[in-house]
């Protein structure tokens, strides 16, 4: 199998590949050799990518296009040949009130070329996995207003189409190398420190799934099935409180300092609760969630 990845100098993205390029045999529902091709800007293709990208380079293929150009992504697509394609390419996963004409191009444009560059000017995709985010359901940013926009015309081709498209929800992934101004690493970093950190209400409850998890759970819907239009969750089907979270990780740190609930106003129309439908998932696809939130606090703070 050869699998087309996008956005893979992102946090997700550098926990998949080595994945697929270390544990071959753990790649799609049957047993195959996996190749893989990452489709990169051409300005990333010609710097150092980050780690641990940079150490497997001689183990991967690189294409470059910059997706809200059609005829890029479509040479690009050409030259990769890929049976699979894992699209987690996104503008605003970690500043989800950017601007919405940028939203717009790189996130629906920008899937819609894609799309089109695999199934109108070549055969041979047998699969294409987009990530999707839970924020799509209720729409209450440009970066969630723009993937649920995405979704709705990957499941009109795939329902009008046929085109074999499914979805990947990631709930609420965190892990080393996530941005600094998330939840987590921020907690994280004012505990270390012995201080106090202000927050929300911290009543919004989460499914807390560390990245390695969701890298395994796109792995597992390689090679399924699936109806077209099919999304798997890719959670644990546990929320916990962020209040919860942030003192957990304080006593864990124990270093001093204490959350400050109810210091900074709650983001308007915020989903009380997201939970990952864990149960379907495993149905659908054998995969289930391994590191528990305790272990993943450890696992950030010992390396």
């Amino acid at each position: 199998m050869h699998v087309l990845v996008t956005g893979s100098t992102g946090f997700i993205g550098r926990f998949l590949v080595p994945q697929i390029i270390q544990t071959p045999e753990t790649v799609c529902a049957e047993p195959v050799e996996a190749t893989v091709t990452l489709l990169l800007r051409e300005t990333y293709s010609k710097q150092p990518l980050p780690s641990p990208l940079n150490q497997l380079r001689t183990q991967f293929n690189i294409v470059t296009a910059d997706l809200r150009h059609f005829n890029q992504t479509a040479k690009a697509v050409r030259a990769a040949k890929p049976d699979a394609v894992i699209h987690l390419a996104a503008a605003g996963a970690t500043d989800p009130f950017l601007e919405v004409e940028t939203a717009v191009s790189h996130n629906l444009n920008g899937t819609i070329n894609l799309l089109r560059a695999c199934f109108e000017e070549q055969d041979g995709v047998e699969q294409f996995i987009v990530a999707r985010t839970p924020g799509e359901l209720l729409g209450i940013n440009p970066y969630a207003a723009s993937k649920a926009a995405t979704w709705e015309f990957c499941r009109m081709y795939a329902r009008t189409q046929a085109w074999p498209i499914h979805g990947g929800m990631i709930f609420q992934a965190y892990g080393p190398g996530q941005p600094e101004g998330t939840f987590i690493p921020a907690t994280l970093r004012a505990a270390l420190a012995g201080e106090d950190f202000p927050m929300t209400a911290g009543t919004q409850a989460r499914d807390w799934i560390f990245a390695e998890d969701v890298a395994a759970g796109f792995l597992s819907m390689l090679g399924q099935k699936l109806s077209p239009a099919t999304t798997i969750d890719i959670g644990t089907g546990t929320a916990t409180p962020l209040i919860d979270v942030a003192e957990l990780i304080y006593q864990t740190v124990n270093r001093g300092g204490q959350p400050l609930p109810g210091t900074l106003p709650n983001r308007p129309g915020e989903d009380p609760t997201q939970t990952a439908d864990a149960a379907n998932t495993q149905a659908l696809t054998g995969w289930q969630s391994k590191i528990s939130l305790a272990e993943g606090i450890k696992k950030l703070l010992h390396g």
